[in-house]
């Protein structure tokens, strides 16, 4: 009786406070690329660890009838495919046709009360993130070339909570949260039946705290590059918890043997090949709760058999203190990234505009869908942006390329994750909150 009265008032206590969160005037939201948190030498600020985390979340509504994101000036946007079930990433087929993976977090089993996990339930059910995961991923096809998608078919079903999926040598490999699997592929086929072939386990468990992996093919075919996250924001669940994870994965695609190809990335996600350089890049979430404006999240090259910091030290050989016993050794030759991302904007999404037509500002550099921030004051993130680059390299300040995912009372219309050039040139955009993805092209002058 005491502890359902204690629970029962900490939901209210949490209720107030995150409603306390939302009410914050709208003028202090937007873009922070001034802030120093953007671009390969970010400002970071001495870290201010705190007892409770910082939370502040837009609450997740939807789009109103006819709204939608504002794009830059020059591009229009529209909507490619509305009424989909929590569409999180996307995967351009060679015809054209557009993989759309409906995901979430996998059910867990109820461990108990703790105030922690009662204050982030609470959170991810405002931010639109505690929906059953549909465990599907549709294809869609624009058949009379209209920009819209008139033909929707269910492509796989059954799946264990999917995300990323790339197309090599005919065969279509999908990452489950806890495997590596692999379909028949054939041009044109609006639905596989066959049964998964699995490749390789991925690491999961019980606990598997960042759930979501991506996963890539190497030019030639030869190997699978896959992204897994931390099981915990800076180790506080023992470093045993993190056995292959918080690292880009190789898997062998002859021998199926998998082994670490680079590690101390606490939650990687969109892979994407860089064209200039030959180069494999990701897109990587930092720790949370030492501050607004630390760790900034980023974007980097990976080395095979770099280090890049996680849990000991962030953007390089900064030690986060919270972190016990350390590891000298291994901040000592800890990377830093390449290309800050702006603090806690989760930037999930990464793609190189190789293909893209949206005109001569967005011809070299890279798309980068930010889901948008939970531990900050201010919100950061919430659109997609662009990253200039020169001879393989980012080269100067982000573009905003589609925002207004915030409305004018701080609810949170739509949220981007996954991007993808399609065969057109367009841009592509996931919105795991308002059931979309949104095209955007170059307008027409």
């Amino acid at each position: 009786m005491r502890t359902g009265y204690l629970r029962n008032s900490i939901v209210v206590v949490v209720s107030i406070f995150l409603a306390g969160c939302a009410s914050v005037s709208a003028q202090r939201t937007g873009a922070i690329a001034g802030s120093g948190g953007y671009g390969p030498n970010p400002t970071l600020p001495k870290p201010r660890p705190t007892l409770i985390p910082t939370i502040k979340i837009a609450e997740a509504i939807g789009w109103p009838g006819g709204a939608m994101p504002r794009p830059a000036k020059g591009l229009r946007v529209n909507a490619f495919a509305t009424g989909l079930d929590h569409p999180r990433w996307l995967h351009v087929l060679p015809n054209g046709d557009v993989l759309v993976a409906e995901s979430n977090a996998p059910e867990k089993k109820d461990s108990g009360f703790s105030l922690r996990k009662l204050v982030m339930g609470a959170a991810m059910k405002r931010a639109g993130a505690a929906t059953r995961s549909a465990n599907r991923i549709t294809l869609l096809r624009d058949t009379d070339g209209d920009g819209v998608a008139d033909l929707r078919r269910p492509f796989l079903e059954g799946l264990n909570s999917p995300f990323g999926m790339t197309l090599s040598n005919g065969r279509l490999y999908v990452a489950n949260t806890d495997a590596l699997v692999a379909f028949p592929y054939r041009s044109g086929r609006t639905r596989i039946t066959a049964r998964p072939e699995k490749i390789v386990d991925l690491p999961a468990g019980a606990l598997n705290h960042h759930w979501t992996k991506d996963v890539i093919a190497s030019p030639d075919g030869r190997k699978l590059y896959v992204t897994v996250g931390s099981n915990s924001n800076v180790g506080e669940n023992g470093m045993g918890a993190e056995k292959n994870r918080a690292a880009v994965l190789e898997v062998d695609r002859g021998s199926r043997r998998t082994r670490v190809f680079a590690s101390g990335l606490r939650n990687p996600n969109g892979l994407s090949w860089n064209p200039e350089s030959g180069e494999l890049w990701v897109a990587v979430n930092e720790r949370d709760e030492i501050g607004d404006d630390l760790v900034p999240d980023y974007m980097t090259s990976v080395r095979d058999g770099g280090f890049y910091g996680w849990p000991y030290s962030y953007f390089g050989q900064n030690i986060d203190a919270r972190v016990k016993p350390q590891r000298p050794d291994l901040v000592a030759k800890a990377i830093k990234p390449d290309y800050a991302l702006g603090s806690h904007t989760a930037s999930l999404g990464l793609t190189f505009s190789k293909g893209a037509s949206l005109g001569g500002a967005y011809r070299n550099g890279a798309f980068v869908g930010q889901h948008g921030s939970w531990n900050r004051s201010v919100y950061s993130g919430y659109k997609v942006i662009f990253v200039p680059f020169r001879n393989g390299e980012p080269n100067g300040p982000p573009k905003d390329v589609l925002t207004g995912f915030i409305g004018r009372n701080n609810k949170a219309m739509g949220r981007p994750v996954g991007v993808a050039i399609d065969k057109t040139g367009a841009l592509l955009v996931a919105d795991d909150v308002g059931n979309v993805v949104w095209r955007v092209s170059r307008r027409a002058k």
